[in-house]
């Protein structure tokens, strides 16, 4: 591309895209995350990169390079310099194991999170399995009780699926009535996305035979809690699978060694780990976890059962709290959204509260009931701002405002909290959570 007056394409293009603000607070064309002309601009003059007359002539030879590194181990672990990259877990009183563990979200970037920083929720502690003592059982409302051991599941067709996995507890404090202080993990922690492998449920219980009047199966976990719930036939038989592989290795055993079941897009809780038995039934069981909990409490105080689908949500990462922002200028927002429902159709930030809105760019693939990263440039001009996200679904479902979320379920909500939430930028770089 030639140049003109000493500018080439790609700087001329940067600067129509700098002044071409997207809505207010500083929002810029989303243009500038979907590639073409501005792809090789985006720093040029902006002062992101350091350049030296020094540095151009010969880099200096670091310490590193002097001497030969470590050998290899049989695991790879992550740098010692990302110590801090680790989730965070709270247990309940006197009961070691029973609590959770939250992804960093805002120390990670893509869609797919790392094996061991897969979020956790555990009612009674990780078994110590046997797999080749475990078993499988397929029974009920069947022609053929059928028991399956980890090997014999590895002989039927196995297919992968890209799909996140949320707690229905996930940010209930912003239920409350204060903005609870955290950041990213602590208030959004309790979702993760994975590459899962293994076999579809209705492989198995097309050859277990299902009754026809059946219309629902109950889920039982191996640990000492007996985790189970109740999942309508109609799932089972769609896209539910029997997961053995988590990114291409076995699950671990904080996500249901040696299988788990995967209900993609479902709350978290009835995608039962460790499973053990698989019963078909023509009713829900009504056990512990669908009765005395993760039910949605209504306005009215009455709750509403069986309510399965996590709606769609966005949070932004990037930047966040703890992640203070070091004087003004070009800045990326990013964070993740998802949706129960199918693909996120499109996301849209705001830099002024909510006042205007611009829609960032998504980061490809966009798959159905997984995260979607999404991308939008910003100039901060080194002032207050607070920052929001909000994202629609294939559905047309738009992610609620927190005001009308409590308005339609009251104060008293516990589950499914999928409002639109506020980070508040100060003049000093520092973020913190607000109700905007």
């Amino acid at each position: 591309m030639g140049k003109t007056n000493g500018r080439d394409g790609s700087e001329r293009a940067l600067d129509e895209a700098m002044e071409d603000r997207a809505a207010g607070g500083g929002l810029l064309d989303r243009r500038i995350f979907l590639g073409g002309a501005l792809g090789g601009g985006v720093a040029a003059g902006t002062g992101l990169a350091v350049s030296t007359q020094a540095e151009a002539q010969g880099l200096t030879v670091p310490p590193w390079m002097k001497a030969p590194g470590s050998n290899f181990v049989g695991y790879g672990q992550p740098s010692k310099h990302e110590a801090k990259t680790v989730r965070t877990f709270a247990h309940a009183p006197n009961v070691p194991g029973t609590g959770s563990a939250r992804t960093p979200h805002h120390l990670l970037n893509g869609t797919i999170t790392p094996n061991g920083l897969h979020f956790e929720r555990s009612h009674s502690g990780i078994p110590d399995i046997d797999p080749d003592a475990h078993r499988l059982l397929v029974h009920g409302m069947v022609k053929r009780p059928l028991t399956f051991t980890l090997e014999a599941l590895a002989r039927y067709p196995m297919e992968s699926q890209i799909a996140f996995i949320e707690c229905g507890g996930n940010s209930l404090g912003l239920y409350g009535e204060k903005p609870p202080q955290g950041n990213a993990q602590a208030l959004h922690g309790l979702v993760s996305c994975a590459e899962w492998t293994g076999v579809r449920l209705k492989v198995l219980l097309a050859e277990a035979g299902v009754a026809p009047k059946a219309s629902w199966v109950l889920a039982e976990g191996a640990d000492s809690a007996g985790m189970s719930r109740s999942v309508p036939l109609a799932k089972a038989m769609d896209d539910a699978m029997i997961a053995l592989y988590q990114n291409g290795e076995r699950v671990r055993p904080s996500n249901g060694y040696p299988m788990r079941l995967l209900l993609p897009g479902y709350e978290g809780n009835m995608q039962v780990k460790w499973l053990r038995r698989i019963k078909v039934m023509d009713a829900p069981a009504m056990v512990r976890d669908e009765t005395s909990k993760y039910t949605l409490l209504t306005k009215d105080g009455t709750s509403q059962q069986f309510f399965f689908p996590m709606e769609a949500k966005s949070i932004i990462t990037h930047p966040s709290p703890g992640l203070t922002m070091r004087g003004k200028g070009l800045y990326e927002i990013s964070g993740l959204a998802w949706s129960g429902n199918g693909k996120i159709a499109r996301v849209d930030v705001s830099a002024d509260g909510g006042k205007s809105w611009a829609r960032a760019a998504l980061q490809e693939p966009v798959l159905s009931k997984a995260l979607t990263r999404f991308r939008m440039a910003w100039n901060w001009d080194g002032g207050p701002a607070p920052l929001q996200a909000r994202a629609t679904d294939s559905s047309g479902y738009v992610q609620p405002t927190r005001a009308k979320l409590i308005a339609d379920r009251g104060a008293k909500a516990f589950y499914h909290f999928n409002g639109i939430s506020s980070w508040s930028v100060g003049a000093n770089g520092e973020i913190v959570h607000v109700y905007a």
